[in-house]
């Protein structure tokens, strides 16, 4: 059985269209999966990347790309009332859930459905408060939870950095990283065994620079 981590951030639309499409673009396969909420922000800022809603005529492609792939793939997909917003009381509150940084899929799946259904404020306090009962089961009880809670994700961050993750949603299996949506056919064919990976994997990487350092 081949362990699988996602490393996500509730803020992304691709994570939330991944994590739906994930069990059918799987089915069939023996395998083990793990959520690992990450600060997407910190992990763009370490290289230097704004991301989509940094450049004004991509924000706009990516809001309407996502809108169209939620329709066309029949998960649905709601753009929040305010989008980019600051995910940490998201992304803290899933991890109150977890002792070790990884958290179930009840707890992301409930995350992303609350800032991905809906079109409402991912952050209006009522809503939040209603998302933390519907966790209830799954918060750690005990004082140290929020500030625990904190450690980990600066813990799982900086281990995605290390690791290589540079977006979101990235699935781990082996070493091997893979990026996005678009990657989940990708992920399949290698958990199937295909031997496109051991010819061409490390070649595609050491492809020669042609810009100046």
């Amino acid at each position: 059985m081949k362990e699988i981590t996602c490393y996500l951030d509730f803020v992304s639309p691709y994570a939330w269209l991944a994590f739906e499409r994930l069990p059918q673009a799987l089915e069939g396969l023996s395998y083990r999966l793990s959520y690992r909420p990450v600060l997407l922000g910190a992990l763009l800022n370490a290289h230097g990347n704004p991301g989509p809603a940094g450049i004004v005529p991509k924000r706009d492609w990516t809001y309407r790309h996502v809108s169209w792939l939620g329709h066309s793939l029949g998960v649905g997909l709601d753009m929040p009332a305010r989008h980019p917003f600051p995910p940490l009381p998201l992304l803290r509150l899933a991890l109150e859930c977890s002792d070790d940084g990884l958290v179930n899929r009840f707890v992301a799946g409930s995350i992303l459905r609350h800032v991905w259904q809906g079109g409402a404020d991912a952050l209006d306090p009522a809503r939040l408060d209603a998302l933390r009962a519907l966790l209830a089961e799954q918060l750690r009880p005990d004082e140290a939870a929020p500030e625990r809670a904190k450690q980990l994700l600066r813990a799982n961050t900086e281990l995605a950095a290390q690791r290589g993750v540079f977006g979101v949603p990235m699935f781990e299996v082996d070493g091997h990283l893979f990026w996005g949506l678009d990657s989940l056919p990708m992920l399949r064919a290698y958990l199937d065994g295909d031997g496109w990976f051991a010819q061409h994997w490390q070649r595609c990487a050491s492809v020669p620079q042609g810009l100046p350092g």
